[in-house]
């Protein structure tokens, strides 16, 4: 039989658990739902006055778990919670999508859209696994309608952006580009966010970082911009005199790293 201090660190642990499952938040940032109400771990038989301590749900455990980016733990967790819920799909998705498998991503979000039609951050999501697989058409389309459904989604916006650089519709692009920068200018700063950035061809990639080289700007983040900029110079996508003579980088002239990466191409 388990001591009575046991089964207090058992308790103890599942009170982390749950505080840890709270701060959670992967992919989409969906808001928190109220939980059904944790069973309770009996204290020590023996002691008729030990207080019941909670017991994280499967939910609050998968939550826990996809923080340590233990994915496949957290869908067995997350496949325990009874009923169909529209965020714990989503999560599954999420999961699925970490782990390469596509396929199972897109069940599960599209699942989650049957419960909740207009979730915007579910619809981000599957747009993202629609990049990855080259369905351009199908990604705009779950973007725009996001975008319906919450203006006001700079993440949304940006991965708009991307998914029109990778189709070399660079105007379309960097005005989504903008657009996520007037509602969040720290949006290109973050690397934890929802992003797409698995372009296949050097070209796509190039273009890419050329425009994120230009919000970064427009945020103010030179250091960032700059580095952006390396990137695009290496793949080939732009050139020194392209970038001295576009009037977005002006702000960069005199830098000395911004110097430093212009004369490193042999040009002065």
């Amino acid at each position: 039989m388990s001591s009575w201090k046991e089964h207090r660190s058992i308790a103890a642990f599942a009170i982390l658990a749950v505080l840890i499952a709270k701060c959670c938040m992967v992919f989409a940032q969906i808001p928190n739902q109220p939980t059904e109400q944790p069973a309770a771990i009996a204290g020590n038989p023996q002691s008729a006055n030990q207080a019941h301590q909670p017991q994280p749900t499967p939910k609050e455990i998968g939550d826990a778990l996809m923080m340590h980016q233990r994915y496949q733990a957290a869908i067995e967790a997350y496949k325990k919670v009874p009923g169909e819920s529209a965020e714990v799909l989503n999560q599954l998705g999420i999961a699925y999508q970490m782990m390469f498998n596509l396929d199972d991503a897109i069940r599960n979000y599209q699942a989650s859209l049957k419960l909740e039609p207009n979730n915007a951050n579910v619809l981000n999501n599957l747009g993202t696994v629609y990049d990855s697989l080259k369905q351009y058409g199908a990604a705009e389309k779950m973007y725009r309608k996001a975008l319906k459904i919450n203006p006001q989604a700079p993440l949304v916006e940006k991965n708009l952006g991307t998914s029109l650089l990778a189709q070399h519709r660079y105007k379309k692009g960097w005005e989504a580009y903008k657009a996520a920068l007037a509602l969040d200018p720290q949006i290109f700063e973050s690397n934890t966010s929802p992003r797409v950035d698995n372009l296949a061809s050097v070209q796509e990639r190039g273009a890419m970082n050329y425009y994120m080289a230009k919000g970064c700007v427009r945020a103010g983040q030179t250091e960032c911009a700059i580095e952006y900029l390396r990137m695009a110079l290496n793949e080939g996508f732009t050139n020194p005199k392209k970038i001295q003579a576009d009037s977005e980088f002006a702000g960069l002239r005199g830098l000395p790293a911004f110097e430093k990466l212009i004369a490193a191409q042999g040009t002065p």
